[in-house]
């Protein structure tokens, strides 16, 4: 997900532009661009790279732009088109009197491009971006009204964006809105900002108001208009921003949940900067101490962990068994410190936590310390009890999560648990390196493929309202995508209280399968690789017993639509990677059915966020 900063007011708007932009670079640094309003019209400053590198592009331009009070900046993760200038941030109509910013993906460009080109629009990159230019201006043509063109333009798009609009036309004007990306317009006294994140602009200003999906606000440095899609006014709900305001704000989601789904893309781009650079680069892992004779002394890996984190355990199981031959158990921390552990100096122990406080890992962890074993932490804090007593460390920087449910975290592990793993095989040699540049080049694609799902949630939302009133519920999966049908239906457990329940697909016919009638729904998570038929064929078990059937799928097989009531489409993904995308559909089913339900979604029954106690 890219950055979006904007300033209208007295102040010079360059520094506040590109201060802001490097507050955001987590978000992307593939390319940045500002556009400001000059004296006679809208000048437009890009370049490739790390932010840095428009620094320098303006200051051979510094005296064009010095009285400039106006404009807007954008730091660009490359999604429709390479990291090119034409293709970075901020965008043109033909005429250049427009120019926007976005963030996120239109999934209807393709169609809007075709028909601009044939109404006469020039295109000059790759982008989905651009096709929005355009579009704005031609509304802008009819109506002579930036922010009805706006409106108009938006009623037209697909997909997630966040859009920031400024025209030759309108002095001291920005235009804003957004859907299923975050978007906030930050107040002071006679200016206002526009930034995708707090940290763009909470040295200026601690008041703030987050806009909701399909809100179109109009900034000038006397006040600001926010008006419905329909151009009907609203009255704007400003907050203030306490010290951790990201993590405190729902920022318009109506569920902390909901918003921390929508947060895993960024996440995923959090774990990855400055850990992996490049494909053809090996991975970076500071805080890991594991040299290659200490690899070569290990007989075994014991992972421990509970609850959602036992989950992202099962699956670097499945990771660090396949890229570094090294056999790997998986055990509940509570079971954990109750027995006799074979554990010893060639031992590494991998202890999971989103808090990096919870009680039995703790316990565990202090245990096969005492053994003498290597202790690797992952966590979501780096602060925390379980951290000081590793002598490895993998922090997740997911952010604080506060909804009990966990979802951005469970994220966070599972990419850490890749890391890990393709460092160890680095490390170790165990997988050549075509394989491993083949890995971490898919890495790098994941968040956008997760944003996909999150601006497309129709089929989800369907299929949450025909289940939602469903006493039982089965998940099922083979292989790596085992534990992503326990996570599935614990999100389901714990948020809508339904009675949810994970299996291996192979273990249907030895004994649940006798549970199965038109009543219960049973999920199959059918993504392509080596146990898609298998799936398919205990899929087909279970329809034969008149089981309702969900498909979960990356697959566009139309023999699939005869065998399933309902089919929620993922984008395609390497089947190792696919427990990444096939979790954030599971997530928000959970949330839609709970919502359905009216059920506390951030904090459901007998739940804590961080469990203390054995």
């Amino acid at each position: 997900m890219c950055g979006i900063v904007g300033y209208v007011g007295y102040k010079s708007v360059m520094d506040i532009l590109v201060d802001g932009l490097e507050q955001l670079e987590y978000r992307g640094y593939d390319s940045s661009g500002v556009a400001v309003m000059c004296d006679e019209k809208i000048n437009v400053y890009k370049a490739i790279g790390k932010l840095n590198n428009l620094r320098e592009e303006l200051q051979h331009h510094r005296g064009e732009f010095e009285k400039s009070t106006m404009g807007i900046g954008h730091i660009r993760w490359a999604t429709h088109g390479a990291p090119t200038v034409i293709n970075a941030h901020p965008h043109t109509c033909n005429c250049g009197n427009l120019v926007i910013v976005h963030n996120g993906i239109i999934e209807n460009y393709k169609e809007l491009r075709e028909d601009l080109a044939k109404k006469g629009c020039v295109f000059r990159s790759q982008t989905d971006t651009e096709v929005v230019a355009h579009l704005v201006a031609q509304k802008y043509a009819q109506t002579k009204d930036l922010a009805k063109a706006v409106r108009e333009a938006t009623k037209e798009i697909d997909g997630a964006y966040a859009l920031c609009v400024m025209h030759n036309d309108c002095k001291n004007t920005l235009v804003l809105t957004k859907r299923n990306a975050p978007l906030l317009v930050g107040i002071g006294d006679g200016e206002f900002f526009a930034a995708s994140d707090v940290p763009a602009i909470i040295k200026h200003t601690k008041k703030a108001m987050y806009l909701s999906d399909n809100q179109v606000a109009v900034l000038t440095p006397e006040k600001m208009v926010l008006t419905d899609i329909d151009g009907h006014e609203i009255k704007p709900k400003i907050e203030l921003l306490p010290w951790e305001p990201v993590a405190l704000s729902k920022m318009g989601y109506k569920h902390y949940m909901l918003k921390e789904i929508h947060e895993q893309p960024d996440v995923i781009r959090n774990i990855l900067v400055g850990k992996l650079h490049a494909p053809d680069e090996d991975i970076i892992l500071n805080e890991v101490k594991l040299t290659k004779e200490t690899l070569k002394k290990l007989n075994r890996i014991q992972i421990i962990a509970c609850g959602t984190s036992l989950h992202a355990a099962m699956i670097g199981k499945y990771v660090i068994e396949n890229y570094c031959g090294i056999a790997v158990d998986v055990e509940a921390s509570s079971e954990y410190i109750y027995r006799r552990n074979v554990t010893d100096e060639h031992t590494l122990v991998i202890g999971v936590s989103q808090s990096g406080e919870t009680a039995d890992t703790l316990t565990a962890i202090k245990q096969a310390k005492a053994k003498g074993s290597h202790i690797l932490i992952i966590t979501n804090r780096p602060d925390s009890a379980m951290a000081r007593e590793a002598d490895s460390l993998v922090p997740v920087n997911a952010g604080i999560e506060v909804s009990v449910a966990a979802t951005k975290s469970y994220t966070a592990q599972l990419m850490a648990f890749y890391l890990l793993a393709l460092y160890m095989a680095e490390v170790k040699e165990s997988t050549s390196k075509a394989e491993l540049t083949t890995l971490k080049t898919e890495l790098m694609f994941l968040p956008q493929k997760i944003e996909q799902i999150l601006a497309n949630t129709d089929s989800i939302q369907k299929c949450a309202k025909v289940y939602s009133s469903t006493k039982d519920f089965i998940f099922v999966a083979r292989g790596i995508n085992y534990p992503t049908a326990l996570e599935g239906a614990l999100k389901l457990k714990e948020i809508s209280y339904i009675n949810a329940t994970g299996y291996p697909a192979g273990e249907l016919k030895h004994g649940p399968i006798a549970m199965l009638d038109e009543t219960m729904p049973v999920l199959s998570i059918l993504m392509k690789g080596c146990v898609f038929e298998k799936l398919l064929s205990n899929s087909e078990e279970a329809k034969a017993r008149n089981a309702r059937m969900i498909a979960l799928t990356n697959s566009k097989d139309e023999k699939l639509d005869d065998l399933f009531e309902n089919i929620i489409r993922v984008p395609d993904v390497e089947e190792v990677f696919s427990p990444l995308v096939a979790i954030v559909p599971l997530q928000l089913l959970a949330y839609y059915i709970a919502e359905f339900l009216g059920k506390d979604v951030d904090q459901p029954r007998n739940l804590a966020k961080s469990v203390t106690v054995e």
